[in-house]
Formats: C-alpha cells, sequence, structure tokens
C-alpha cells in the first residue's frame, strides 16, 4: 500500500450515504486557489490550440500524471486540421489519455469508467481564459482521480493475495480524456468544433484488440464516458438528458444530497431539506434530445453511454471575457470535486479499502441497478 495511502486519508470523511453504504470525500486543500492553487492555477490561461499556452497547459497535466500519479500510463493522440479561421495552416491538436488498469488484466478485457474535459480554450474574444469553460472541469477531475488513487493501489493489492475475488471476472479501469479543439474557431458547425474529441473516437474505433479479448477495440470499453463542461458558477442547474444513463445521473444527484444533508457542500453550508439542489432531474422519465453539442457526441454516435455534466442553462459568463478566475465560484468548484469523488469511490468499489483502513465493517453493497 505504501506510506501515500495514511497519509491520504487523514484528511478524509466517511459519510453514511445510505443504511449499508459508506464513500470517503476528501478536502480539496488548496488545490484551486486562482493563483497558486496547484490544480487550478496553471489552467487559468489562454489555452488556444497550437499556442504556447495550450502546450504549457498540456505539460501540466504530463506533470501531475508522472509525478502525483506514476502508475497511470499517459498517451497522446495527435491529428492536424485546417480551421475557418487560419486558411490554409493546419492546426495541430493534442488529445491527453490517461489511463488506470488492473495489474494483471489485459487491456482488452478490462471497462474503463472515462472522464473527459477539453482543455482548449475560444479564440475569440482575445484573452479569454474559459474559467469554467473548462479550465475548473479539468482541475476537478484531477483532484478527483488523484483523491481515488491510494484506496484503488490498494484494493488490487488486496485481489492480488485474494485470487477467488470475482471481481477478477470483470476487471474496472479508469482514463481520463483532455481533449483539445472542443471550440469553433469562428461559428459551430459539424467541421468547426470538437477537433480533438472527433479524430480521438474515430481512432479509438479503428484500434483493434486482438480476437481472444473481451472488448473489440478501446471506443467499446468505456463503460461510461462522464463529461464535464462549464461547472465552477454558483447554484448550477444539472439537467439529466439521456434515458440509458439516467440511473447514473441519480446516483449522482442522491450523493449530492446526502452531502448537502450533512452540512459538506461548501457552497451552501446553511442548506435544509427543501432547498435548491443541482441535479433537478432525480424523478425525471420523459427525455428529448438535448441538442447540445459537446465532446460526447463523437463518442455517443459510437455508442458509447455518456453521463453529460454540463450547466444547463450555461452560466452567465459563457463564452464572454468575463469567464474568468475571478468569476469562479471556489466553494462550488470544490464541492464538484468531492461530489465527483464520491461518485469515482462508488463506482469503483472502493468502501471496503477505506471501511478497512478505519477498522469498519461494510454491509451489502448498493448495486448500480437498484439505482
Amino acid at each position: 500500500m505504501g506510506d501515500s495511502f495514511p497519509r491520504l486519508v487523514v484528511s478524509w470523511l466517511f459519510l453514511l450515504l445510505g443504511p449499508v453504504f459508506i464513500i470517503p470525500a476528501q478536502s480539496p486543500n488548496n488545490d484551486f486557489d486562482i493563483y497558486n492553487g496547484a490544480l487550478l492555477s496553471p489552467i487559468l490561461r489562454t489555452r488556444v490550440p497550437g499556442t504556447p499556452g495550450s502546450l504549457a497547459v498540456l505539460q501540466h497535466f504530463v506533470d501531475f500524471f508522472r509525478t502525483t500519479l506514476p502508475d497511470w500510463k499517459i498517451e497522446f493522440q495527435n491529428s492536424t486540421s485546417k480551421t475557418p479561421a487560419t486558411g490554409n495552416k493546419n492546426i495541430p491538436f493534442v488529445n491527453l489519455i490517461a489511463s488506470r488498469d488492473p495489474p494483471w488484466a489485459d487491456a482488452g478485457d478490462t471497462s474503463r469508467l472515462t472522464l473527459a474535459a477539453h482543455y482548449d480554450s475560444k479564440l475569440q474574444p482575445t484573452g479569454f481564459i474559459g474559467a469554467t469553460d473548462s479550465a475548473a472541469p479539468c482541475a476537478i477531475i484531477m483532484h478527483a482521480v488523484r483523491s481515488i488513487d491510494a484506496a484503488l493501489t490498494a484494493k488490487w493489492d488486496a485481489m492480488k493475495s485474494n485470487p477467488s475475488d470475482d471481481s477478477f471476472l470483470d476487471p474496472q479501469g479508469i482514463q481520463v480524456m483532455f481533449l483539445d479543439g472542443e471550440e469553433a474557431f469562428v461559428h459551430w458547425t459539424d467541421t468547426d468544433s470538437l477537433y480533438g474529441s472527433r479524430s480521438l473516437a474515430q481512432a479509438m474505433e479503428d484500434t483493434f484488440y486482438p480476437a481472444t479479448s473481451t472488448y473489440r477495440s478501446p471506443i467499446s470499453a468505456i463503460s461510461l464516458f462522464v463529461l464535464l463542461d462549464l461547472l465552477g458558477e454558483k447554484d448550477p442547474t444539472m439537467p439529466s438528458f439521456f434515458t440509458t444513463t439516467h440511473w447514473a445521473y441519480k446516483n449522482m444527484a442522491k450523493l449530492e444530497l446526502r452531502l448537502r444533508e450533512l452540512g459538506l457542500f461548501r457552497s451552501a453550508p446553511k442548506w435544509k431539506q427543501g432547498d435548491r439542489l443541482w441535479f433537478v432531474d432525480l424523478k425525471k422519465n420523459k427525455f428529448f434530445p438535448s441538442g447540445l453539442g459537446d465532446d460526447h457526441v463523437p463518442f455517443m454516435n459510437r455508442g458509447v453511454e455518456v453521463l453529460h455534466l454540463i450547466a444547463y442553462p450555461f452560466p452567465r459568463v459563457w463564452h464572454k471575457i468575463t469567464d474568468d478566475a475571478q468569476h469562479l465560484d471556489l466553494d462550488t468548484v470544490e464541492d464538484w470535486s468531492t461530489l465527483l469523488t464520491a461518485f469515482l469511490a462508488e463506482w469503483l468499489d472502493l468502501e471496503d479499502v477505506f471501511l478497512k483502513h478505519k477498522g469498519s465493517v461494510l454491509g451489502n453493497k448498493r448495486k448500480k441497478t437498484e439505482l
């Protein structure tokens, strides 16, 4: 397990989310300070594809995984494209994919929960930062995967010592996609948008695992594509867009409610029953196409299940020069990191690890189908 796990859990609170289910939430500390926060502040700059700002942020991601999460595999998927704003000049787009699979499992036999956000910023208006769009979502993902990494190591170490564990039959990994070129260079069209995600989805579909593998290709191994976008404004409204992943939406909604009930949402310290929630569609039963263009579309068009975590209506600063660090609500950003960490801990079945460390006993776990 190593020394990092005991240090990690010192600041974890154990939250009773039901009669038999407990998950952890970790204080984000100063990760999200807009001036010197380790995760967020390096992203709060212009990040237009192919520019020094874009490369600097990409290097920030690489440094994070190499130094903080050395067990993760880092890959890049590159493409070039002409844009309406750059004429015949080919603009480079670089997607970063970081993944961690059970050490005994072959890549083609492992399903992966996928967290995604775009890291590019708009060309116009000049100087546009895109703090909600999507610097903060990138930092939220970084915090969440770092928070569960030591527990994931502990779980897999325990499984290796107990080969009879049924989890060996269905290995689950996790991957992060930081996507380039989501923004349109001039006006949003099918060809002037989603440059990175369109290229990556195609590349993943065209890559094949060995014939004996459980999954045909990397894209078919994605168990759920969780896309974060336009997050960081106070009191967002989070709709549920897809009937096939409404169970995952409801899971997230229930986690939000329990965190609020325990007074652990920094953005709503005096919340009481009946007050406003972010996830407003817990009881929704009719679904219509959202029409929202975003990085999930190239994956959804290839049959990938999507949980789209996007504030809608969009933040008031959307595509304005005021979408900057000073207009982020940092309590809300921290709450998102706590909520996403809780979601990951449940999905990856990490409850036992934290409870074992605390010397507690866990009852029967809820199954995803019960949501």
